[in-house]
This record gives structure tokens, sequence and C-alpha cells, in this order.
């Protein structure tokens, strides 16, 4: 276990190493007037030269790179150009962390608790009422476009529940819809692969054999079937945790919260390089920390998988 934890952190050290070199590369081929603001075309060209060079960007690239790397190790993401001028983008950062965080957390706990529960009573109710009702939601909300039912929600189920159309950190009732509208794909995800699995679990010998010894239908679900189908999805809790947290672009813009989605979207609308630059280098990072935990996870839940062993290994 912990030889195959040492080797699958450097290999996500080594990835994430990639992707950040490859948007930083990216990032060069951007046009430049994302590096001036507004004022681009009030300078000449000699200006706009002089302003490069003192940003770094007429060095050779592996010098850029190299002190790009001294940077992002002393926690220096660069610094706003257009978006907040002059302002460091980890203290732009430190204030909206905390609200993507927050309707990331409630939103997973609603989408964790909706999903599992919604794929246990469908498990258990195969092709009766609950099940085809649970499966038409699920084929629902991976058929419509995100952006129609999250819509729909806050111009109709506003109006009905009379809640705020959009996010006001001084009302409680505005975070409602929002962490709903961001639960409602986890939950037909987990939903839909909880009802797979135990499914799969409870066609085979061991549950059979079970219930011929008498036990309780509700012993046998919780104790062997829940816990024996809950396995394969724990690889993918930390990664539907980490990007949950780190918030929906969309839903962020669409009811103004003031979270990390909404900022990514401004500052490519606005061309703040190093604003996209280092929010981009932040979910790849999420990425790939989601991914490791839930390799480790998945052995932590199920000690019979024996992660040293070649494939095709007696």
């Amino acid at each position: 276990m912990v030889k195959y934890t040492i080797k699958r952190l450097l290999q996500s050290i080594i990835t994430l190493f990639i992707i950040i070199t490859v948007v930083f590369l990216l990032m060069r081929l951007m046009p430049e007037e994302g590096y001036f603001g507004s004022g681009y075309e009030k300078l000449d060209e000699a200006q706009r030269e002089a302003i490069l060079t003192s940003m770094g960007l007429r060095d050779p690239i592996h010098i850029q790179l190299w002190n790009f790397y001294k940077g992002l190790l002393k926690g220096d993401l660069g610094t706003s150009i257009i978006y907040r001028p002059k302002v460091p983008v980890a203290e732009i950062l430190k204030s909206k962390i905390p609200y993507s965080v927050s309707f990331g957390l409630a939103a997973m706990g609603i989408s964790l608790f909706a999903g599992v529960s919604l794929g246990i009573v469908m498990a258990r109710s195969k092709s009766k009422f609950w099940d085809k009702l649970g499966t038409g939601y699920i084929v629902f909300i991976n058929a419509v476009p995100a952006a129609v039912y999250y819509l729909f929600l806050q111009l109709y189920i506003t109006d009905i529940f009379k809640l705020p159309i959009l996010f006001n950190p001084d009302k409680p009732s505005s975070w409602i819809l929002p962490a709903i509208s961001m639960s409602l794909g986890g939950t037909a995800s987990y939903a839909m692969w909880m009802r797979r699995y135990m499914v799969d679990e409870l066609n085979k010998d061991y549950v059979r054999l079970a219930r011929a010894k008498g036990l309780r239908d509700k012993k046998i679900m919780v104790r062997h079937v829940f816990r024996n189908a809950f396995v394969p999805m724990a690889q993918y809790l930390p990664t539907s945790l980490l990007f949950t947290i780190s918030g929906s672009i969309y839903i962020e813009s669409l009811y103004s919260i003031p979270g990390m989605g909404g900022l990514l979207v401004d500052a490519i609308q606005r061309q703040d390089n190093p604003l996209v630059q280092a929010l981009v280098l932040i979910y790849s990072s999420i990425g790939i920390i989601g991914l490791f935990l839930g390799d480790i996870l998945m052995a932590v839940f199920d000690p019979r998988i024996n992660l040293q062993k070649k494939e095709g290994a007696r």
C-alpha cells in the first residue's frame, strides 16, 4: 500500500508538472493585449515593448518557465492586470474560495445523500414505480442541457417558493436554489451507479446463500450489498468532492455568486491572462488530486484489492 501510494504520488506530480507547463506555454500564445488592459491602444510600440520586457515576457521561454515555477513554489500566482490591476491573484482568490467551498460542500452533501438513497430505492424496487421514476430523472438530467433546467429553476421555482433570484450573502434563503442546482447532476450520477452496483451484488451467490440461511433482507442490504456496492464508487468521491467544491462555473455566474467559477468566466471575458492562467492551474490541480485520492480511497475501502499485483499475476 505504501509503495503504491508513493508511486501514484510521483505519477500525479509528474502529470501536474506536464499540465502546468502546457498551460503556461498555451497562455504565452494568447494575444498580448491581455497583458495591457484597456490602455493597449493608447500605447505606442516602444511603450508596449518596455512593459512586456518589464514583465519578463521578452525573455526566452525556458527562462520565463523557470521564473514562473520559482514564483509558484513561493505561492506567487501572479498579479491581476485587468480584473483588479496590480492586485496579487492569491489575494483575489482568498475572498472567492470560501463561497465556492461552502456551496460545494452543501451541494456534495445533498447529491451524495439524495443520490445514494435514490439508488438504493431503485435497486430494491427494480422495474417498479420508484425504479422507473428514478430512471426517468437520470435520463432527463443527462439528456437535457443543464442550462435549460438551471434557468427553469431560477425563473419558476423562485416565484413559486418566493426565493431570491440572485445570491445575497445576507439572506440564507438565497443559498437554497444554487446549492440544489449544483447538486442535480451529482444526484443523478450517484443514483445511477449505486443502482447498477447494487443490482450486480444482489445477483451474486452470497446474497442467495444469506437468504437461504434466513437473514433478513434489510440486514443483507445494509451489511453486505450496500458495503460491497459502495466500494467501486469510492474512487470517484474525492474527484467529485473537489470539483464540486471548486464551484460550478455556470451556476456561480447565473446566481451572481462571487466564487471561483464566476471569476473564471469574468477573467476570460476581460482577457486577464495571469488570472486565467492561475485559475486553470487550480482546476487542473484539483483534477489530479482527486484522481490520486480516489485510487487510495478505493484500496482503503476494500483491503482485498492488491495494488501491487501485476495484471495477469496469480
